[in-house]
């Protein structure tokens, strides 16, 4: 594959990557969608939550499409919203899979996610394969979930691709060392400032289940998201420290062995992952195409009313998982 000019244009009335990030996630419209949950039991006694989009196809052989969403999104963030919708209208199966803690439930374990979790995508991919054998697997996933796919992908190679067919990974954090630089810099301060209350009220909830693993006034304590990775993601999760996991669980180094045909989209002006990682055609294998509009923001791509409902990123999945373009 290769570099592909993107045909996306944000709205005049909405510059810059901040902008265009806020707007769609805060005060644009997204489609109701009414879905079916599932408690899923995990491998290891755990909990996750899946939620699907229905009406769903009667037809049990009918194409599944797999969301993994964001750091602390879930099935009703604007970019789920829109995709699972657009899967109820063409008759896809759709199915928005929440990390542990997430979608509104409390899981089990003292554990949470983390952005290279690839023995959690493969009991979860082995699982909608048994169930759905006769069906061609999609997977769209965006931010923190799209590097963890990627990972996945890249750290799995064949295997993956047994599973899952095609893939798109939005707006993804590929290195994530120096994606944590750009947020933690001027405005973009606000995206870290707004994930950390939440998982450190989810940490905090932990400490009080397991006071014995974890150190609630160090968690009290935590004002940045590198700050929240040394004192919970990394020890909790088997790492050394924040750096130790980033550098560890960054996707960019295992690009190359991805084997799955996959759409990588991310705006230039993503003002939480930045552009400089972003790899040119010799850095990734053939089956990868490259997007890179320079408007769209970080998970946003506005678009105008007139332009549909389902948004930028729904349609462009569409396009290249079920059109091959």
């Amino acid at each position: 594959m290769s570099l592909i000019e993107s045909e996306y244009r944000a709205p005049w009335w909405l510059p810059g990557g901040h902008l265009q990030t806020i707007v769609p996630a805060e005060f644009m419209p997204s489609p109701k969608v009414d879905y079916r949950r599932e408690i899923w039991d995990t491998p290891d006694g755990d909990i996750i939550a899946v939620d699907f989009s229905t009406p769903e196809p009667a037809d049990i052989a009918a194409p599944v499409m797999v969301h993994f969403h964001g750091l602390e999104g879930s099935s009703q963030s604007h970019y789920a919203r829109k995709l699972m919708a657009k899967c109820a209208a063409e008759g896809v199966r759709g199915m928005v899979v929440h990390y542990r803690g997430c979608g509104g439930i409390n899981n089990r374990k003292p554990r949470a996610y983390f952005a290279g979790d690839a023995c959690e995508l493969d009991w979860i991919f082995a699982r909608i394969k048994e169930r759905y054998p006769l069906s061609r697997i999609y997977s769209m996933a965006v931010s923190l979930g799209a590097n963890n796919l990627l990972f996945w992908a890249g750290t799995r190679g064949s295997k993956a691709a047994s599973y899952v067919d095609r893939m798109v990974a939005v707006c993804s954090p590929l290195d994530l060392v120096r994606s944590s630089e750009v947020i933690s810099k001027g405005f973009s301060r606000v995206y870290e400032l707004n994930s950390v209350i939440t998982l450190k009220q989810k940490a905090l909830q932990k400490a009080k289940e397991y006071p014995e693993l974890f150190d609630a006034e160090r968690i009290r304590k935590v004002k940045r998201l590198n700050e929240y990775d040394d004192v919970v993601t990394a020890p909790m999760h088997g790492f050394k420290n924040a750096l130790d996991y980033w550098t560890k669980c960054s996707s960019l180094p295992v690009l190359s062995s991805v084997t799955i045909p996959t759409l990588l989209l991310n705006a230039r002006n993503d003002p939480i992952v930045g552009y400089e990682i972003l790899p040119k055609v010799c850095d990734v294998p053939a089956c990868m195409a490259l997007e890179y509009p320079d408007t769209g923001g970080h998970c946003g791509f506005p678009q105008r009313k007139y332009e549909g409902s389902f948004g930028y990123l729904s349609k462009r999945t569409f396009d290249f998982c079920f059109n091959d373009r």
